[in-house]
């Protein structure tokens, strides 16, 4: 029996219709309300089913701390996923040949990258673009933490989500850079692995400074609080729910955040980088990375460096090296 039946049963006709125009009453005036919100909100839209399913946000009891070998051998491996399904970015350079850790060229210029980072902070790094190499959650579980780096639309199969999904779940360390936001639209799951946001448009590709808003995080504590940078500046739909925004863009650096397809930016609070704790593992997740100067040794780019440090923050904390997402 209905809630509504239950009190009309008790109270009679009588109570009944007066209970009928009561609801009718908060109906009209919760309508009423919400036209006037919307008719007039400022706020950034906000996702209203943000959970996914699944534990997510900023709390660590959302992290699933198994005892796992790869948490125990010593040693930090990432892996480098650069697959791409339809556009693809100029940072990554030609399409790689299939297999692990194809040969690099130097118009790799973000694997490389990652490569040289490794290297210099002491974690291990493999690439690969193929598909089957993500075919069985085995070929994943030795991985302190997986980079997808500027993926694109559709590029994985139902064996490489399930191994994703599976990697996650186990505790892994996921890292989203760039235009992965702009990867598997399709899947619910993966847009909240991602902070409930996908990638909608861009203005030009242009100058603007960053703001550091949260300092506490591996990837920031060394950061200063402002710096210049060069990107597209992504504008985001849905906006991003229940995570911890690490750096913005001052959007009075940038001019108009109008977007290619019309999305009318982020006047006053446009994240750039964020973190949560999602279905047991670790998410970190930026949107920077457009410009091939932002990966390049010795790079004269304004920001270069404060770009790398962020980012091998990102994935040492996400690999669970650096504290997390504090």
């Amino acid at each position: 029996m209905s809630l509504r039946s239950a009190l009309g049963t008790s109270l009679g006709n009588a109570g009944q219709a007066v209970l009928g125009l009561a609801i009718l009453a908060a109906l009209l005036a919760g309508l009423g309300t919400a036209a006037s919100s919307a008719a007039g909100r400022q706020d950034p839209y906000r996702d209203k089913i943000a959970d996914y399913g699944v534990c997510r946000g900023t709390d660590p009891a959302c992290y699933n701390d198994w005892d796992l070998p790869r948490t125990t051998d010593g040693r930090v491996r990432v892996l480098v996923f650069t697959a791409t399904g339809v556009s693809r970015h100029a940072h990554l350079g030609p399409l790689l040949p299939a297999g692990m850790n194809p040969p690099l060229t130097s118009a790799h210029v973000a694997q490389n990258a990652v490569v040289r980072w490794g290297q210099e902070y002491g974690f291990e790094v493999d690439w690969t673009e193929d598909v089957r190499q993500l075919d069985a959650p085995a070929r994943l579980a030795p991985y302190d933490a997986v980079v997808f780096l500027s993926n694109s639309r559709t590029m994985l199969d139902d064996a490489a989500q399930t191994t994703l999904l599976q990697y996650v779940r186990s505790g892994g360390g996921f890292v989203a850079v760039h235009n992965t936001l702009g990867a598997m639209y399709h899947w619910p799951w993966f847009q909240g692995l991602l902070g409930g946001a996908n990638f909608y448009d861009h203005g030009p590709h242009r100058d603007g400074q960053v703001l550091t808003v949260d300092r506490r995080d591996a990837s920031t504590k060394d950061l200063p609080r402002r710096w210049d940078f060069r990107d597209e500046w992504y504008n985001l739909e849905p906006f991003p729910t229940g995570v911890r925004f690490l750096a913005e863009v001052d959007t009075g650096t940038i001019g108009s955040g109008t977007g290619f397809n019309g999305h009318p930016g982020h006047e006053g609070e446009h994240p750039v980088s964020w973190c949560q704790y999602y279905d047991g593992g670790r998410a970190w997740v930026t949107s920077l990375g457009h410009d091939p100067a932002a990966w390049t040794a010795d790079s004269t780019l304004p920001g270069a460096d404060s770009f790398k440090t962020h980012v091998v923050g990102g994935i040492l904390g996400a690999a669970g090296e650096r504290p997390f997402c504090r």
